[in-house]
């Protein structure tokens, strides 16, 4: 084409240059009356000259305009007129597509690949007809690319955009061998039943509900491409490549609530905890995260999965049971004494609840403090006053003098000044590093142990020497008088009247006065065992009345409540005031109190960049859920989250994007169990 066209200039030229110079011969002979001529021509001569040259340039025009756009849709212009035909075959070979468009991405050209794939876009706009390649045009720095799929295939596209010239890559072939492989990555799993050793009994493993359980594993296992093996009477390993994972995936494990809902009329149901990994091809590697993933999945009270991918975050599903009770003190006491061996081997204690801290953290640190002394270690609780809950600060005050203080907690920073490397970490009541009494002392420390009631999040504290993890138990005192109470010391630890007081504070705290679903027969008992130990339950309950001022803000902020969903509250406190969190705590209790209530939202300012979220159920909905949602956790039946952002509005609106798209999924089970149970 670029010859012809080359041709038709010079031809244009030459009829240009004659008319000119017929023309120009003419205007000599007619003003200079050469031959007569003025007499021989008159107005009609000139008007037939010049309509006989209008009519042909304009036939010229549109014969040359016909003529090349007959070559532009026959793509008469040759790639290997451009790049020469050895060129032009590689390009072929390579199923390599060029496009040249103009400024305005209107198609001028296209080399032979598209017509022999039947894709006509001559003279269109490229944008429009894959507006995917609109990203490319818009970058203004580099030289990327992008996909899109034409009949079928695919193809990588890349713009020059200095001359305008648009390749296509076909890699359809590639695509399909990365998805093949994609589908076929490994995907490696553990399962392990729930509750299963206080179900069955001794060799007793043909347990009408465990035979149901295990034959509805193995089912799904046979449906989705599993392939599973036993590992102990109530573990399983499970390998599957990535495309049965999408398959579970999108069935949303629903093993999970079939399990659940076939056990539910045994008196302990029996439940599942899986843990999955991928994303990595290492299966040793793949084994250690889904052990990881399985371990978070129990501790967070079974009944789910956890999905680990590598150098992402973990994903939960499920988990819409509570956690079981499981009354077992052998393994209280196996607990208990591997604490005091810890305690024992080291040269001393640190103990440390978390920020703002309540009469939970401040009892499990006392419970702790005790072992200490009896086991004659130098120990402290850290504390910064300032971190402390107004309640707990002034039962503190309230109950010890100056002295007895200073021997009883000691402040972060020359906390920092005992850490050595013999020195034990005991954190309570708390396992997410950023909220720690005093974070930097994780960082140095050797030997740290965790215990906590809260169901385990995915930030979590590294490597602990001892780690005890019960969402079952209504609070961290709980599990430290249990620790008193059935380890095998002897003599006994005996436990100060006062600090009882205070771990029954707690307790009370946290149970909400033993009327929150996660009371169980254990949490009767450890109240027992501390009024054994001489606690005092009208001043336990004296620590944890409201004054005047924060019943009136509590009263304030439940002023505002609305109903988004049936069923469930929200109340915004003042934007403009501070409040403490134990206030926003106490509101979100009292909205529950309130007739057709089964989940309510508080939200309080704690500080000038800092927004606090309490959330409550009756049990009905499982807050846990909705509330790691918004960057927290906590337990089914309580929960809270912490905001970096005091923005109410843009808050509000993420608790309702949250329960717009989730709240179906945190609704409990209960009523469905029950009525199953009673049929």
């Amino acid at each position: 084409m670029g010859k012809s066209i080359k041709i038709i200039k010079i031809f244009s030229f030459v009829i240009i240059f004659l008319e000119f110079l017929l023309g120009t011969i003419f205007a000599i002979f007619y003003f200079n009356d050469l031959f007569n001529i003025q007499a021989s021509l008159s107005t009609n001569h000139f008007a037939l000259t010049m309509l006989i040259l209008v009519v042909f340039n304009a036939l010229y025009v549109w014969t040359v305009t016909l003529y090349l756009s007959s070559l532009r849709q026959k793509t008469d212009l040759r790639a290997a007129e451009i790049i020469g035909s050895d060129v032009q075959e590689a390009y072929n070979f390579a199923m390599i597509g060029l496009a040249v468009t103009d400024d305005k991405n209107i198609v001028l050209w296209t080399n032979d690949l598209f017509k022999n794939r039947h894709i006509d876009i001559m003279d269109v706009d490229i944008i429009a007809w894959q507006p995917d390649l609109a990203t490319l045009r818009d970058v203004v720095n580099g030289q990327p690319t992008t996909k899109i799929i034409v009949n079928s295939r695919t193809y990588m596209v890349k713009l020059l955009s200095d001359a305008g010239l648009w390749i296509f890559k076909d890699i359809t072939d590639y695509e399909s061998i990365y998805n093949y492989s994609k589908d076929q990555a490994p995907v490696v799993g553990l399962l392990e039943i729930d509750n299963y050793d206080d179900v069955v009994r001794g060799d007793d493993d043909f347990n009408d509900v465990v035979s149901k359980v295990k034959n509805s594993i193995f089912s799904y296992s046979k449906d989705y491409g599993i392939l599973l093996r036993r590992i102990k009477d109530n573990s399983y390993s499970m390998f599957c490549n990535y495309g049965s994972f999408l398959r579970m995936l999108e069935d949303r494990f629903s093993i999970i609530d079939k399990v659940r809902n076939e056990a539910i009329k045994g008196e302990i149901p029996l439940t599942l905890s899986i843990g999955l990994a991928h994303d990595f091809p290492d299966v040793i590697k793949l084994n250690d995260m889904a052990n990881e993933a399985l371990d978070i999945a129990m501790s967070r009270g079974g009944d789910q999965v956890v999905v680990s991918a590598y150098g992402q975050e973990m994903q939960f599903y499920g988990g819409k049971s509570e956690a079981q009770e499981k009354r077992n003190r052998v393994k209280t006491r196996v607990l208990a004494d591997s604490l005091i061996s810890l305690i024992n081997s080291s040269e001393r204690v640190l103990i440390m609840g978390h920020t703002n801290m309540d009469m939970d953290s401040f009892g499990a640190c006392l419970g702790v403090k005790t072992i200490c002394t009896r086991l004659k270690k130098y120990s402290r609780i850290v504390v910064d006053l300032k971190n402390v809950e107004f309640k707990t600060r002034s039962a503190m005050i309230s109950t010890f003098g100056k002295e007895e203080l200073e021997k009883l907690i000691v402040n972060s920073r020359y906390a920092e000044d005992l850490l050595s490397g013999n020195t034990l970490l005991i954190i309570l009541d708390v396992h997410i590093p950023n909220m720690v009494m005093a974070p930097k002392l994780l960082e140095r420390a050797a030997k740290i142990v965790v215990i906590d009631h809260h169901r385990r999040a995915e930030e979590y504290i590294d490597s602990p020497v001892f780690n005890h993890i019960d969402p079952a138990a209504s609070s961290t005192c709980e599990l430290i008088a249990e620790f008193i109470r059935f380890s095998s010391i002897n003599p006994k630890i005996e436990l100060p009247s006062t600090y009882a007081t205070i771990m029954l504070s707690g307790i009370f705290l946290d149970s909400a006065y033993f009327k929150s679903r996660n009371t169980g027969i254990r949490t009767f008992e450890a109240a027992t065992i501390l009024k054994e130990f001489g606690a005092d339950n009208s001043l336990a309950d004296d620590f944890l009345k409201d004054d005047y001022e924060e019943h009136k803000e509590v009263t304030e902020i439940i002023a505002n409540l609305e109903t988004p969903s049936y069923g469930v509250v929200i109340a915004m406190g003042d934007s403009e005031r501070l409040y403490d969190h134990a206030t926003i705590a106490k509101a979100a209790n009292t909205c529950l109190t309130f007739k057709g209530v089964h989940a309510a939202f508080v939200v309080g300012k704690v500080s000038p960049r800092e927004t606090r979220i309490s959330a409550r159920s009756d049990g009905s909905i499982n807050v846990s859920l909705l509330v790691e949602k918004l960057g927290g956790g906590g337990h089914f039946t309580s929960a809270a989250a912490m905001i970096n952002s005091v923005d109410f509005k843009e808050i509000k609106s993420t608790i309702l994007g949250v329960l717009e798209s989730s709240l179906k999924e945190a609704s409990a089970q209960s009523n469905k169990q029950g009525e199953e149970s009673n049929a």
